[in-house]
């Protein structure tokens, strides 16, 4: 059996360059990556479809094939499409007919059978569309997130303009495609019930998708690379601790160097909402007084110093997280440590772990929360938002996993890190718990397991016959959306 990946943003490659560095290249890499080589170990071969670039800024992405080190029946296919130059995922919807029709020709070339494709975000959900019209080759549908509830937040929290959020984030032609894939999808994969319920059930999905059809939907939760993300010690947690003791020393001095850890993961993305965390922090005393907040970055050293230089996409938020330091004066208490890579990450969660530090993600919308997992393998306790995924994780049987608080409220996310700061009783409940919980859940052998059986279920069904927007066809401007839909949802 052969299986492809669509997903034509991002880019992969054997070194996973960039990860957690960019925009694009987040937790959807991750999964795919890690679904890919879990089902090659099942005999099945699989593609991971993405696209080629020439640009000397973007070197990794030139070659047409790339293999992963000691993985057998795995291929990362480059297609050309949309120019040679690296593109932001926002400008890739004109291109993506393109992309569908050179992946087809692709196949043709080669002479090989594709059984089934599985998609990837709402682009290489509208691409497995065309090439399922095509072909009358079947497709699931994997969102890892939907663009009508990043809307809805926007509009929440910014001049309700909706003309000038559509001219940046492409939502026109986000939805449509998100739209069109999840209706002609043989099924749509989420990873918690959750995720099905609050984001295929938006408003501005209801006349395409029917969220209690059980047949158009499997809960398959993703999993943890192990060999990476775990609780053993490794000689490269010794490399990493002293550069995160470095590090704490050149921002807040050694003082408070054997305190206790809040560590904030994720990208320099409003919607992480780092902020939140440092608000919480800087009203309550006493958590001041038990732990430091620890900021991971990507590929700076001195962010006080060089924050101007990263992408502009990320240099807001960075710049009103300094601002809310010097604010508070937090600055001999939070720090920032440049770390790269997804060991060096273990490491870091490992490190924390024995100083009984607490990992946090404090996002508004969280649709999964992969990075939740990796902490909790790493023997790190978790606070993460109610809001999405993590209810799911943390919550099980009557179970409490980690702590869930509210992202929105200071006093909820302050008192869920003191829960576990400083009461050496509740956090070796949860790491005990926790460890324990992800080695038997989440693991990609069973995400892959699943995904298979789902694939040998849809196999005999007949592809519905898919209705393409006519954007997707001519790649011109899309209809903009229903706007008095898109005001009312803003105002509620």
């Amino acid at each position: 059996m052969r299986i492809a990946f669509f997903n034509p943003q991002g880019n992969f490659d054997s070194q996973d360059s960039y990860w957690g560095a960019h925009p694009d290249f987040g937790g959807q890499l991750v999964y795919v990556k890690e679904v890919a080589i879990a089902l090659a170990k099942l005999g099945v071969n699989v593609d991971i479809i993405t696209r080629r670039i020439e640009d000397p800024h973007w070197p990794e992405f030139s070659k047409r094939f790339d293999y992963y080190p000691g993985v057998e029946n795995v291929r990362i296919v480059r297609i050309d499409f949309g120019g040679k130059k690296f593109l932001p995922k926002e400008e890739l919807w004109p291109h993506l007919r393109k992309y569908a029709e050179n992946v087809l020709n692709f196949y043709k070339t080669e002479g090989k059978t594709l059984d089934f494709v599985t998609t990837h975000y709402g682009d290489g959900g509208i691409a497995g569309a065309m090439f399922s019209k095509w072909t009358g080759i079947p497709y699931s549908f994997t969102a890892h997130s939907l663009g009508a509830q990043k809307l809805y937040k926007l509009l929440n929290e910014k001049v309700k303009n909706f003309p000038e959020l559509d001219s940046v984030y492409k939502f026109s032609a986000r939805i449509a495609a998100e739209r069109v894939a999840m209706k002609y999808s043989s099924v749509n994969i989420v990873s918690t019930c959750m995720e099905k319920r609050e984001q295929y059930g938006h408003p501005l999905y209801k006349e395409w998708i029917d969220v209690n059809d059980d047949k158009k939907f499997i809960v398959i939760p993703p999993g943890v690379n192990f060999k990476c993300f775990n609780s053993y010690h490794s000689v490269k947690d010794n490399i990493v601790e002293q550069k995160v003791l470095q590090s704490m020393v050149h921002h807040i001095g050694s003082k408070r160097s054997s305190l206790p850890w809040i560590v904030l993961s994720s990208r320099m993305d409003p919607k992480k909402n780092h902020i939140a965390l440092i608000k919480a922090y800087a009203t309550d005393r006493h958590l001041q007084s038990i732990a430091n907040i620890l900021i991971v970055t990507r590929g700076i050293d001195d962010v006080y110093q060089d924050y101007e230089d990263v992408p502009e996409s990320e240099k807001n938020t960075l710049k009103k997280i300094i601002e809310s330091i010097y604010r508070n004066r937090l600055e001999d208490k939070v720090f920032f440590v440049n770390i790269k890579g997804q060991k060096e990450l273990a490491s870091l969660y490992r490190i924390a772990a024995k100083r009984h530090s607490v990992f946090s993600l404090p996002t508004l919308y969280e649709p999964f929360g992969l990075a939740v997992i990796e902490a909790m393998a790493c023997g790190l306790p978790v606070v993460a938002t109610k809001n999405g995924g993590p209810s799911e994780i943390l919550r099980e049987d009557n179970i409490e996993y980690g702590v869930l608080v509210d992202p929105e409220d200071s006093r909820s996310i302050a008192d869920g890190l003191s829960e576990i700061l400083g009461n050496i009783e509740a956090y070796l409940r949860f790491q005990k718990l926790g460890l324990t919980h992800i080695a038997s859940k989440y693991t990609w052998e069973n995400t892959a397991q699943r995904y298979l059986e789902t694939i040998y279920k849809i196999k005999k069904k007949v592809v519905r016959k898919v209705n393409i927007p006519k954007f997707f066809i001519n790649g011109r401007n899309p209809q903009i959306l229903e706007l008095n839909k898109y005001y009312n949802l803003g105002n509620n």
